[in-house]
């Protein structure tokens, strides 16, 4: 391919709008351009590795024994009310009558319409077990699109999905997805962290995401200090604290009412009344499948409403309004406490039980309560962790201190379960002639993001750092002098020879500088960037550059396409 036939605009200053690493460069880079907030074309360049990241996915779920599927994005809203998400999906899922009447939704997952297609097909427990997966656009409206491809409305997306006879098939087959995965991520040049994650509205039991670290990523997970434990943010649990009693720390005193009056915030009651945020008990009123509960946790602590709802088996969890709480405590939003609450079921967070003297609401408009403490003015029904981890919280494992670390999620997949089945009535024979639903799992890898988390963990302050496996060209061969007839010739001819032995290269013909041609070469970032001077054919060699060394070798002519040869052999088969 000539530079002067592809399409590579590339840019000499950043877009405002760009607010990543990777936003940025993809647009300098040429690869793709906005549409509209979270839509975006692909260019020739970027479909190019976009394309390329997507054979490696297909090559890998092949390979695993998935069978590949392509499932309509238009889906009848009736399959999402049957399975009961239609309405937990809240506004992120696009939602419309057809010309008919009928309402349909632009689907952003697809669980229900796989479940659908195999309900009746796969009959029998002979038929099983099965794997299906697709390569599909979804859609999302998002309420924020940001990071470019990161949060975008619309994204392309592999999901699989799984059909067993029981829970030990699953584990089968969630196990086999699981080094598959890090088989893919580990071809497209990324090293990432597997971690306990929360399902969500997704269901089922076990969850694993897929993260790959980087300080602009917008997810967070936790990960110990000392052992192996690492866990999503929303899904980490917190371990005991370690509490050192000494004689000079406070004894509990008598409870004392203190006038608050419309002061009801954490910071605004901790400036007030002169205590740290962590002396305060937050009381938190929830419905819990209708039923009000009581929680409690550190007025410097946020609750963690996924361990919460696992607690309570809810199938739904939700914030109480005014008039409940008002109900229940005798006291408007803002001034409730745990003293005197009576048939209601209250649950502590353990860092509850170690305040001595806490600050709490009154159960009375403008009014808090000084010096309080649990066991002796109030005793919680369950004490368990349901609060979101904070750095150098101790390791739910081992004891030692968690780190909070930004990253991409690439990568997730889920133990649904007969979740779906169920709903949607999708059963098989069994061997013992009864009729059973399937048992399920999910895996999805965001396909658009993994470019993004590629550029964000490969780059320098020139451009991108593509790995050779998704890389859009291998080398780019740069004449400085193409108006010179021996350059030119040169160039020409490596051209021909490179792409006869089947490389991918790019021959940059363009009339403008070898300045110009040397820093789009680095912006665009090709592993190599093969370089033909005057100079360098004088000593009968040409210059060969390696993107991510500093240095770059000297090469016979004869001797450079046998070296890219030798590249790419490298990257196919790295224990050679």
């Amino acid at each position: 391919m000539r530079w002067t036939l592809a399409y590579i605009p590339t840019l000499r200053e950043t877009p405002t709008e760009a607010e990543t690493i990777s936003h940025r460069l993809m647009l300098r880079a040429g690869l793709v351009r906005k549409l509209s907030a979270g839509t975006y074309s692909y260019l020739p360049l970027g479909t190019r590795i976009l394309l390329k990241v997507i054979r490696i996915v297909r090559e890998e779920m092949t390979r695993a024994g998935a069978l590949e599927v392509l499932l309509p994005a238009l889906q009848p809203a009736e399959l999402w009310k049957r399975s009961g998400r239609y309405t937990q999906m809240g506004p992120e899922m696009l939602r419309f009558r057809d010309r008919h009447g009928k309402e349909m939704v632009l689907g952003p997952t697809h669980e229900e319409v796989i479940t659908h297609l195999v309900a009746g097909e796969l009959r029998s427990y002979r038929d099983l077990p099965k794997t299906l997966f697709q390569i599909q656009t979804k859609f999302r409206d998002e309420a924020r699109p940001r990071f470019g491809v990161v949060r975008s409305c619309e994204f392309l997306m592999k999901d699989a999905y799984s059909f067993d006879r029981n829970v030990a098939g699953l584990a089968v087959s969630y196990e086999r997805m699981y080094d598959t995965y890090l088989r893919i991520f580990a071809r497209c040049g990324l090293e990432v962290l597997p971690v306990e994650a929360e399902t969500g509205i997704m269901g089922g039991d076990d969850s694993h995401e897929f993260m790959v670290l980087a300080n602009s990523g917008e997810d967070t997970v936790v990960r110990c200090s000392s052992c192996s434990y690492a866990a999503s943010l929303d899904r980490a649990g917190v371990g005991l604290p370690i509490v050192h009693r000494s004689s000079s720390q406070a004894a509990p005193m008598p409870i004392q009412p203190v006038d608050t009056p419309g002061i009801f915030s954490v910071e605004k009651v901790s400036q007030l009344l002169k205590v740290q945020p962590s002396q305060l008990i937050k009381t938190l009123i929830y419905l819990s499948d209708g039923n009000p509960i009581v929680v409690l946790v550190r007025g410097d602590h946020e609750v963690n409403e996924g361990k919460l709802r696992r607690l309570t088996h809810a199938a739904s969890l939700q914030m109480a309004d005014a008039a409940t709480i008002q109900r229940i405590t005798g006291a408007p939003v803002g001034f409730c406490g745990p003293v005197g609450l009576k048939k209601v079921k209250v649950i502590a967070d353990p860092a509850i039980l170690h305040i001595v003297n806490a600050v709490t609401g009154a159960n009375e408009a403008d009014k808090h309560l000084m010096n309080v403490n649990a066991g002796r003015d109030f005793q919680p029904d369950e004490v368990a962790d349901i609060r979101i981890p904070q750095e150098q919280d101790p390791c739910p494992q081992c004891g030692k201190p968690i780190r909070l670390l930004s990253a991409i999620e690439v990568g997730h997949i889920f133990k649904l379960g007969t979740k779906y089945s169920a709903a949607l009535d999708a059963t098989f024979l069994d061997e013992d002639g009864r009729q059973r639903p399937f048992v399920m799992g999910c895996y999805g890898i965001g396909v658009s993001r993994i470019l993004a988390a590629i550029i964000e963990t490969h780059h320098d302050s020139s451009g991108i750092l593509w790995p050779l496996g998704v890389a859009p060209y291998l080398a780019v061969i740069i004449p400085i002098n193409h108006e010179d007839t021996a350059i030119r010739e040169a160039a020409e001819g490596l051209h021909r020879e490179a792409l006869e032995a089947g490389l991918e290269v790019l021959l940059d013909d363009r009339e403008v500088s070898g300045g110009v041609k040397m820093k789009d070469a680095d912006l665009v970032g090709f592993p190599v960037r093969i370089l033909l001077s005057e100079k360098t054919l004088q000593k009968g060699s040409i210059e060969v550059k390696h993107r991510e060394k500093a240095e770059p070798l000297l090469v016979k002519p004869a001797e450079v396409i046998p070296t890219l040869k030798k590249l790419l052999d490298r990257e196919r088969h790295p224990a050679r």
